[in-house]
């Protein structure tokens, strides 16, 4: 069975075009991060020694990538945003893969019709690509089944926030590596399970009432016609708290409530976040750290807190950091409503 272990990393800036710029030969400090529906980070701190002085002198933004190893496998690797040199110590900031389509528009005129997210999405990001590729790999894990009218405009509009829209409406993607995973938001598949004997004290468990609706009115494209999609009304519990959205990509009513119906299926109930906060899962925890990848559920059986959680959990974030004092692996999760498996 694997197990957290307590991993030891290495790091190498890389062209975007092939080729080692430089390897990390004093690593001090080592963190990277796994996000779901966003751009993760990684920043690293080296001490060069020798001629790595002069090798990282050469370190340009954009042009150069940051790729981290842990254990001999891969876990990241992006576009380097920030350098800093300082006395003895080069400071790296980075973005994962995602981050360049921040930096790219649609390069064409395109419309969809009834077509599911994952096609949606597939074709955004294949596009923000075709003129310039860094090297990346789309894996659908599934469609998202939520289908809709969408149009983007040449030149309209940052690609990777046209993506963040998608994943407001029934779509989750994340960055491992080179590759931009799509899958459906109502994903259940567990990678572990978790107890208390796994989750360290400080754990957190949060009831996060900022994000109920129990009503939710997505507005469309306006040109032509006022487009508009609702979902949801008083709850018996909750009773009427109601939210509204501009989508102006959306072309249809159908797909406005789609949209609609997604925002309220992430929201109601309460949804229900657990963060381990600034202390580590323990190194015997039954996980693989690798294939901890947002999107993806561990099953959390836990009693810590006055507020009890036995349930299947969605991972919406990871963060990993490694420095003279060991490493620590830090979770962040989100409910899906699926109950804990068997």
């Amino acid at each position: 069975m694997a197990a957290a272990g307590c991993g030891s990393h290495v790091a190498r800036i890389i062209r975007s075009t092939g080729g080692v710029v430089s390897a990390a030969q004093t690593l001090m400090e080592v963190e990277w991060n796994r996000t779901l529906n966003d751009v993760s980070t990684a920043r690293v701190l080296i001490a060069p020694e020798g001629n790595c002085c002069e090798e990282l002198s050469g370190i340009r933004t954009w042009r150069h990538k940051l790729a981290i190893w842990r254990d001999g496998e891969q876990v990241w690797d992006g576009p380097i945003i920030t350098v800093k040199w300082t006395l003895g110590n080069v400071e790296i900031f980075a973005g994962d893969i995602t981050a360049y389509l921040g930096r790219r528009v649609p390069h064409k005129t395109m419309s969809f019709t009834g077509s599911d997210l994952t096609d949606i999405a597939s074709w955004l990001i294949e596009d923000g690509f075709a003129p310039d590729d860094p090297g990346h790999t789309v894996q659908v894990v599934a469609p998202s089944k939520v289908k809709g009218d969408r149009s983007y405009t040449v030149d309209t509009g940052q690609t990777g926030d046209h993506l963040k829209d998608l994943s407001d409406t029934g779509l989750d993607y994340t960055a491992v590596g080179s590759t931009i995973i799509l899958l459906p938001d109502n994903h259940t598949a567990s990678v572990g399970s978790l107890t208390d004997a796994d989750l360290p004290s400080g754990l957190a468990v949060t009831e996060d009432g900022v994000e109920l609706a129990t009503r939710w009115i997505v507005h469309g494209d306006q040109t032509n016609a006022a487009i508009k999609g609702t979902a949801g009304g008083t709850d018996a519990y909750y009773g009427l708290l109601e939210r509204t959205v501009d989508e102006t990509s959306i072309l249809d009513n159908l797909s406005a409530t789609s949209a609609a119906k997604g925002r309220l299926a992430a929201n109601l109930p309460v949804p229900v976040f657990l963060d381990s906060q600034d202390v580590t899962l323990s190194p015997e925890a039954p996980v693989n750290v690798a294939k901890l990848v947002p999107g993806w559920c561990l099953d959390i059986s836990t009693t810590q807190t006055c507020r009890t959680v036995h349930q299947r959990m969605k991972i919406s974030a990871v963060k990993v950091t490694e420095d003279g004092q060991g490493e620590s692996v830090q979770i962040s999760l989100s409910q899906t409503g699926a109950a804990t498996a068997a």
